[in-house]
């Protein structure tokens, strides 16, 4: 599963590629994540607020850090 979280950097997308990858591990799902903070290639995916999340090429979240449930749900 290849999971990309968007934005420049911020405390948000942090926070967010730290929680994507805990509720990645406690499902036990194979994953590559990468984050992207080009914001050309932010908008080539359509996104205009980050901080973003995208799953196998799917925007699941934009502009907010979901929850952990949340994640887990976009990832199953």
């Amino acid at each position: 599963m290849k999971i990309q979280v968007l934005g420049p950097g911020c405390a948000k997308c942090n926070q967010m590629a730290e929680e994507v990858a805990q509720a990645a591990n406690e499902l036990g799902v194979d994953f590559e994540l990468e984050k992207i903070s080009d914001m050309n290639e932010i908008m080539k995916l359509g996104v205009m607020m980050t901080p973003g999340l995208v799953v196998d090429g799917a925007v699941k979240c934009v502009g907010k850090v979901p929850t952990k449930n949340e994640i887990k749900s976009f990832l199953q």
